[in-house]
């Protein structure tokens, strides 16, 4: 998976807009991040939840990996671009876009409603 195609996966999803942090692109939904590009876009990192993270990492090593620190333990997994494929990786993005737009005004939390299969 290359940078630009990361990129366009995360603003697929409903209302995702780029944006920057520390200096790297992020993709947000109602303001919150959901997934980064790394400064030299080597990886990427979606928010996943630890639950989340620990089935992405099992089910695609080499793919998914937990980072070294807090943050790694709250979820937000490291996916190493150079491994990954758009079938492993949008399971984890949209988990990742979900779980943020979830939290945030109603129209991303109808938009979870209707990806998810909800009324």
């Amino acid at each position: 998976m290359t940078p630009d195609q990361f990129r366009r996966l995360a603003l697929s999803l409903p209302e995702a807009v780029e944006s920057s942090h520390m200096n790297h692109p992020d993709f947000r939904v109602g303001g919150r991040i959901f997934a980064t590009l790394s400064g030299g876009d080597v990886w990427g990192m979606v928010k996943l939840t630890p639950e989340q993270q620990a089935a992405f990492v099992e089910s695609h090593p080499g793919v998914f990996e937990v980072f070294p620190n807090a943050w790694g333990r709250q979820g937000c997994t490291k996916v190493v671009l150079k491994h990954a494929v758009k079938a492993a990786v949008a399971p984890a993005m949209v988990a990742a876009w979900q779980n943020i737009a979830s939290t945030v005004d109603e129209r991303p939390k109808r938009a979870v409603k209707k990806r998810a299969g909800g009324p």
